[in-house]
């Protein structure tokens, strides 16, 4: 035994004694590359082995490393490097900064570093914005963050896009984020806030990141932080863009007069020669149609007879030549005009040791491309924040927003008023101006010698009546029309921080938000509404919202474990106050206040208050900067429900591990990040809306309310409005989040894969109840759905040079949205073009099964219920056909929900000269085209017509998709089903940038720290499936006749003093 036990000592100092001959002691100092300071803390391993020590506070170090072995230096924040030993016996060490790593994300009641947070969340920086001509922070996240989606759906100046993080919340109770500002839940309208005032945007999009939030966080969180001062430096900025906007989506593809007059006359010929009882022999009709065609049609802009524009087989006379110019005809493009932006902003930072400001002035003046939509914004901040004791912090932000605005009538609806509804649908025959009757091709005029609006139906003047839009005219109402706008808000924000006891911080913070709006619409006495008499409206509503809470923060490292505990109290209340009064019969022209008119039509007033308190607790682990353990709590209680159901507790916890920081992980080549995370939680809704004035569900909907001033004669009376739930209860989100972010070769090549699964329940909706009851609905918590979705986030960096980069940012969201439990008394809801089911999405379209046009006669088809003689018919395979929508069957047709959206960022640098391109897509989906439906449809006298009803059925054994015209028909050819139905796919390249930074040689000569010149374009392409059709316009994938979106174009310059 003895000898065994001496030959493996032999054996051990043998093997052992080389090695420590050819070990050297190796030491230096490390530091960052950026600045040369010491690095503590960073870690030195023997590659391979289980060697190593860290650097001490200067950045110091010393290791045994025998020669030919490699060093592995590396810290959090910073690119590990790898160094092969030698002789030496010194090696100083650079690391450089790692961006990845080094990002921030602002968390609720904090910050934290990307690498190291256990939530989901995508940030946005100032560099992304800044350039762009945008307004609002919405326009921002377009394409920039996985699982964000938003709308474009207005080219209104001031008009801000909706938002959804992560799929829809809830079917009824609104489904927008929460907004915060500067850590203070934020009540106006992002519309208020300045891009050139932002810092950073990050948006928190699961249960780890939005719990600390409660009740108001269910649907994600957008945390905006605004500019700082720097200390110890102070600068001027100035920032001046100019540029021009045209309408960014051309009209639909309409027919002109020579294709409109065949078409009128064959819709009455069908309409006749077609009909089920005493049908007209076709001969016959054909003559009577050309009899009556300028009769139905009302006009003739031809230079031949009317009896002779069309001749009996439906062609248009050959002779026939216009009396007017094509832009006589043309509606759109004297309500159009050329957009013209303006945008001046001046800030001033600086600071000192204990203290920094930041003073923001900046104004927008936006006129739109249609005539009468202005937009004015002012803005000013001051951001001040002081330490004034060691142990003392305090800060305040103050911003106020002034904005006025003349607002086009384009809602999306189909009233008159609205430019975009009027001169897509009126007819081509129709001129903007009265012609002379007398002189055919002149125009009749003023005293003052200005054309005369032609409103159809000024028949006193021998003019012909239009049969459709007869009194109204889009450009006169526009011009003519008042429809004024102002808000003012003021938004501050303050906090103190008092640390004591080493370990411990208190804070407070409070922040209010005051909104003041007054608007004015006037119609006038000469077309519209408001005539012959005119008519005012003015509304004025103020919305102020107050929110405080206090914070007790403990925060403690021992060796390698760090901890962090968070307690705190939050209140927040809203007041809504709102009044309205109409009057009419104006006494004075130009004096649009209500004294001016002398008959009162409407005059009510609405005060709404909301509360909610929470009590919040968060507790955080790390040990060694490698495994993460987040958990928080939080009970808020809202207004909005009884006693008995107010209180809900919401809660999350969330880990990660970086692999990265692992012995066994660390020796993997070119692996800079490797982190796994997962989370899972519940958040809470209560319908409230987070915005000013946008609750979802009624201040009050657990109690019956009643509208007084229902007078009977002299005698007061009410009536019951609404049935109370008191049993109505939160609506609350599970999410349960996982995923694997990674980093290669110098973070050159970075991403994330998510997998989220957000479940829904008790949600919130207005349930119909049968004409019995006397109210149209009552509130109820329904059911449950969930969104289950996988976001993909990919950053390349294909060249990495000192003078050139090109970079590539691409993500991809793919969510699919399911009912999952209804209630029994109501398993189906049918909401529209859609209906509520288990097992369908809240954007399933529900609609008649169209199946084609009858080669026979050109009757639209369907399929039908059941077998009915006067009206179906049975084909070879089977299938029952039908012509009436009585007896269509309804089916399922897809979903507005699409397979796949996201954005593509290429940046392209050379030296100081910078390009950027944002493009947007969606893949997959169906939109509801309506603006499309009503130009196809099969009747209408005075309607536009589409192109694509060129193609109809004329003749017996036609075959084609678009039935006969038929003016008789069209409740059954034109009726709302699948036929309407178009793949909503687009493609957006909604910003280019190109920018040059001058030398900084250059700039100093001027007096300049820096000087940029830039020019950039926002929505210069978009392509969808059907010219016309906005398909970005609305989730709900129903197209309407909305502000189409607008394609701008600025040159700007930015320097600092």
């Amino acid at each position: 035994m003895r000898k065994v036990l001496l030959l493996s000592w032999l054996l051990t100092v043998v093997l052992w004694l080389p090695g420590w001959a050819q070990s050297n002691v190796i030491s230096g100092r490390v530091t960052a590359a950026d600045d040369g300071s010491g690095l503590p803390g960073v870690s030195v391993q023997v590659k391979g082995t289980t060697r190593g020590t860290t650097t001490d506070a200067e950045g110091n170090y010393r290791i045994n490393a025998a020669s030919g072995s490699r060093l592995v230096f590396s810290f959090i924040g910073y690119t590990s490097q790898e160094i092969a030993v030698g002789n030496q016996t010194v090696l100083p060490v650079k690391l450089e900064s790692s961006a990845t790593e080094l990002a921030e994300v602002v968390v609720p009641f904090g910050v934290a570093k990307r690498a190291n947070f256990t939530g989901s969340a995508g940030t946005i920086n100032a560099a992304n914005i800044s350039a762009r001509p945008i307004t609002n922070v919405g326009q921002a996240l377009s394409g920039a963050v996985p699982g964000v989606q938003t709308t474009a759906g207005s080219g209104q100046p001031g008009t801000a896009p909706e938002i959804r993080i992560r799929g829809f919340g809830s079917i009824s109770s609104g489904n927008d984020p929460l907004y915060v500002v500067d850590g203070v839940p934020y009540s106006g309208s992002i519309a208020n806030i300045s891009p050139n005032d932002i810092e950073n945007i990050s948006v928190l999009k699961d249960a780890a990141s939005t719990a600390l939030y409660g009740s108001r966080a269910a649907n994600g969180v957008v945390v905006i932080t605004t500019k700082k001062g720097t200390k110890d430096r102070s600068s001027i900025n100035l920032r001046y863009t100019k540029g021009f906007s045209t309408r960014g989506l051309p009209e639909y593809d309409r027919v002109g007069p020579a294709e409109y007059y065949p078409l009128m006359w064959e819709m009455y010929r069908n309409s006749i020669a077609y009909r089920a009882t005493n049908p007209v022999a076709l001969a016959t009709a054909n003559q009577d149609a050309s009899n009556r065609l300028v009769s139905l049609t009302g006009y003739n802009v031809y230079n031949v007879p009317d009896a002779q524009l069309v001749d009996v087989n439906g062609q248009l006379n050959p002779n026939a030549q216009l009396l007017y110019s094509p832009d006589d005809l043309n509606w759109e493009k004297p309500l159009m005009r050329q957009g013209n932006r303006d945008e001046l902003n001046v800030s001033f930072a600086g600071g000192h040791e204990k203290s920094d400001y930041f003073i923001s002035l900046s104004y927008l003046n936006d006129k739109a491309y249609i005539l009468r939509s202005d937009y004015d914004r002012f803005t000013g901040r001051m951001n001040i924040n002081s330490q004034m004791k060691s142990w003392l912090r305090t800060g305040a932000n103050l911003a106020v927003t002034l904005t006025k605005s003349n607002q086009a009538d384009a809602d999306g609806s189909t009233s008159f008023v609205n430019p975009f509804y009027f001169s897509r649908n009126i007819g081509p025959i129709y001129p903007v101006y009265a012609y002379d009757p007398k002189n055919p091709g002149t125009f009749l005029t003023d005293a003052n010698g200005d054309r005369i609006y032609d409103l159809g139906n000024l028949t006193s003047l021998g003019l012909p009546a239009r049969p459709a839009f007869a009194g109204r005219h889009s450009l006169a109402e526009t011009v003519l029309n008042q429809n004024y706008f102002r808000r003012n808000v003021l938004s501050a924000r303050g906090f103190v921080e008092i640390s004591f006891l080493k370990d411990f911080r208190f804070t407070t913070n409070v922040g209010t938000d005051i909104t003041n709006t007054n608007s004015y619409t006037f119609g006038n006495t000469l077309v519209g509404d408001g005539a012959p008499a005119g008519r005012a409206t003015h509304e004025f509503q103020n919305i102020a919202s107050y929110n405080l809470n206090q914070l007790l923060n403990y925060g403690h490292s021992f060796g390698r474990h760090n901890i962090e505990v968070l307690a705190g109290h939050e209140n927040f209340q809203v007041g809504d106050n709102y009044l309205t009064g109409s009057r009419s019969q104006q006494i004075l022209d130009g004096n649009y206040e209500l004294i001016n008119f002398t008959t009162t039509t409407n005059l009510s007033s609405v005060a709404n208050v909301r509360r909610v308190e929470g009590f919040l607790s968060r507790f955080n682990y790390d040990y060694d900067q490698r495994y993460f353990l987040s958990a928080s709590v939080r009970r808020d209680g809202s207004s909005k429900f009884s006693r008995a159901t107010r209180w809900g507790n919401f809660y999350s916890i969330s880990g990660a591990w970086r692999l990265d920081q692992e012995d066994f992980v660390r020796s993997i080549p070119n692996l800079n990040l490797l982190k796994l995370r997962t989370s899972y939680g519940q958040t809470g809704n209560d319908g409230g809306g987070n915005t000013a004035g946008n609750a979802a569900i009624s201040y009050y909907a657990w109690q019956p309310l009643y509208n007084l001033n229902s007078n009977n004669a002299s005698e007061a009376g009410i009536i019951q409005a609404s049935l109370g739930n008191a049993g109505l209860e939160w609506e609350s989100s599970n999410a349960f989040d996982v995923g694997l972010e990674f980093g290669l070769f110098n973070n050159r090549v970075s991403g994330t894969i998510e997998y989220f699964d957000r479940r829904s329940s008790n949600l919130i909706f207005d349930v119909p109840l049968p004409l019995s009851a006397g109210i149209s609905t009552v509130t109820r918590n329904i059911g449950t759905m969930y969104n289950r979705g996988v976001e993909i986030e990919l950053g390349l960096e294909p060249v990495r040079t000192k003078d050139f980069t090109w970079r590539i940012d691409l993500n991809a969201t793919s969510i699919r949205n399911r009912i999952t439990k209804m209630p029994d008394e109501n398993p189906e809801i049918i909401d529209g073009t859609k209906k509520l089911a288990v097992g369908r999405s809240i954007y399933d379209y529900w609609l008649r099964e169209y199946v084609g046009v009858n080669p026979a006669n050109g009757d639209a088809q369907y399929r039908a219920v059941n077998y009915v003689a006067a009206n179906s018919r049975i084909t070879e395979s089977g299938d029952t056909l039908t012509s009436s929508v009585n007896n269509a069957r309804y089916r399922y047709a897809g979903t507005s929900i699409p397979a796949m959206s996201g954005g593509i960022t290429n940046t392209v640098r050379y030296k100081g000269l910078s390009l950027s391109v944002l493009a947007v897509y969606q893949l997959g989906g169906k939109t509801y085209d309506g603006a499309y439906a009503s130009l196809m449809s099969v009747g209408g006298y005075g309607n536009a017509k589409h192109v694509d009803i060129l193609n109809r059925w004329r003749n017996p054994g036609d075959v084609t998709n678009v039935p006969r015209m038929d003016a008789a028909r069209t409740s059954d050819f034109d009726a709302g089903s699948d036929r309407w139905l178009i793949d909503a796919s687009y493609f957006n390249v909604r910003n280019v940038t190109l920018s040059y930074a001058i030398p900084n040689v250059l700039a100093r000569k001027a007096f300049l720290q820096n000087a940029q010149v830039y020019v950039s374009g926002e929505n210069l392409l978009i392509l969808s499936r059907r010219k016309g059709m906005n398909v970005q316009q609305n989730f709900s994938g129903v197209t309407s006749n909305a502000f189409s979106p607008a394609r701008s174009i600025v040159l700007g310059v930015n320097f600092t003093l």
